[in-house]
């Protein structure tokens, strides 16, 4: 059976609420304008660090932001999420078929650890691989290093599952199978120019699809 990494945020739980409510409590901290919710949405996905730079032009108040962000994560925002109808019967079909399954973040660790350790299905992932605190390793290609050496795996027999571009990015990067999900953030088209030759719409076509 295959080892799967999964995103977490617009794969396992839509997150959308947390995280803009905490990059603009972060900007109105720093000064900034709170800009639209469609631009809020973007956030979702990249490291916080990647996204505060081209606003904040200065590595001293990037940093300033990400802990403005984590002090509300913190409290409130690692609880506004809602897990996605299906994923948790996926989850467990996949769990029960065999395949090792973990997650692979953009998250800082403990932020995801906290978070899995109270999804329904957060017992049946062997490892919470995620961000550093300090921002060195946040890339989705770290990020997926990281899992294939903590787990002793081999890329040829890992699924990476996002619904980002840089999940499939990390994905090529490492010469691993991949899927695109059309239930997060991402979209087809973006998923597609990444490189994505698999989508799937829907959770309950993930057990199929990774049988096959």
């Amino acid at each position: 059976m295959a080892t799967l990494f999964f995103d977490m945020d617009g794969t396992l739980i839509n997150s959308e609420i947390g995280i803009t409510r905490c990059v603009a409590h972060a900007l109105m901290q720093m000064g900034l304008e709170v800009p639209s919710d469609t631009e809020l949405r973007r956030w979702i996905g990249p490291s916080l660090r990647t996204s505060f730079a081209p606003l904040l032009h200065d590595d001293e108040k990037v940093e300033q932001a990400v802990l403005h962000y984590r002090d509300r994560f913190e409290m409130h925002g690692w609880a506004e999420h809602e897990v996605y109808a299906g994923i948790t019967d996926a989850i467990e079909a996949l769990h029960e078929a065999g395949h090792r399954l973990a997650v692979v973040t953009a998250k800082n660790e403990p932020h995801a650890r906290k978070i899995a350790e109270h999804l329904p299905f957060g017992h049946r992932f062997v490892d919470i691989v995620g961000a550093t605190i300090d921002g060195s390793r946040s890339h989705k290609p770290e990020l997926i290093a990281e899992a294939l050496h903590r787990l002793g795996a081999d890329a040829a027999e890992c699924w990476m599952i996002g619904d980002r571009r840089m999940d499939i990015e990390g994905a090529l990067h490492h010469r691993m199978r991949h899927v695109g999900v059309l239930w997060g953030f991402g979209g087809a088209e973006e998923l597609r120019d990444a490189g994505a030759e698999c989508l799937v719409s829907r959770p309950d076509e993930l057990p199929a699809l990774l049988a096959a």
